[in-house]
């Protein structure tokens, strides 16, 4: 049952995103995917320092170990970044993949791999955090499907400005999805046998969680400095910790 689960979380949270993704490029309103970023921002950092690193810390009992994790993390993500490969895009434009002349489809293919990569890992958190609990589950997967929310709104974006066709896109966008579904059903089938891994695995989830809030996401929101969107940033950053507050108390 709990592989059921999984499944079908990782595959609505997909679906959502990839739906919201097509209509906001559809009615051309990819700039509101700020308030998407925002509140993702406030989801994952909830998650992580919330749920995911208490739990870690209850498994381990080892306090030092899943600290360095949370730390080693952090630097590998930076490492991958540098590679191009854990790079991220929340908003229309991305130095990184933006549309250059003669090379466009090379850019969008890095984003594709990119983004297979990303989701693939994603997929095996959301599953690491359905071994150990259902509702720790529930919350990370939320976190994550939130975030994959603008990611995908600014895939589209930039594949389409790149010169792929919106079916092109489409199917693009699917093939990344179904790579958190490989992802989760892996890492379920593995980590029922090595247990001993999952508070590793856990911290691993939190560094990343830290790590696109803090490198991808928050940067892109200090590029809008005005005083009304500064104060809508942060009311969304609150909402997003607040609800997986909530959230948590709700099921404590």
């Amino acid at each position: 049952m709990n592989l059921l689960v999984i499944i079908a979380v990782c595959f609505f949270g997909s679906l959502l995103s990839l739906t919201l993704a097509y209509l906001f490029s559809k009615l051309k309103m990819v700039n509101y995917a700020d308030y998407f970023v925002s509140f993702a921002v406030g989801t994952l950092l909830g998650a992580a320092f919330l749920e995911i690193i208490p739990h870690a810390y209850e498994l381990s009992r080892d306090l030092h170990q899943i600290s360095l994790i949370v730390l080693i993390g952090i630097l590998v993500f930076f490492i991958l970044e540098k590679l191009l490969v854990w790079r991220h895009c929340h908003g229309s434009h991305c130095e990184n993949h933006s549309p250059v002349v003669n090379h466009d489809v090379k850019k969008g293919s890095i984003l594709i791999i990119g983004d297979c990569f990303h989701n693939f890992i994603d997929g095996i958190l959301i599953s690491s955090a359905f071994i150990v609990d259902i509702n720790l589950g529930l919350i990370t997967a939320l976190a994550i499907i939130v975030h994959e929310i603008p990611q995908e709104i600014s895939n589209f974006s930039i594949l389409i400005n790149s010169g792929y066709s919106l079916s092109r896109t489409l199917v693009m966008n699917i093939v990344t999805g179904c790579a958190m579904i490989l992802g989760a059903i892996l890492a379920y089938f593995v980590l029922n046998d090595l247990e001993f891994l999952i508070p590793m695995i856990l911290a691993f989830a939190a560094s990343s969680m830290i790590y696109v809030a803090i490198s991808d996401l928050i940067p892109s929101l200090h590029q809008k400095v005005e005083i009304k969107q500064t104060l809508q940033q942060t009311f969304s950053i609150f909402l997003g910790v607040l609800i997986i507050y909530f959230l948590h108390s709700l099921i404590h």
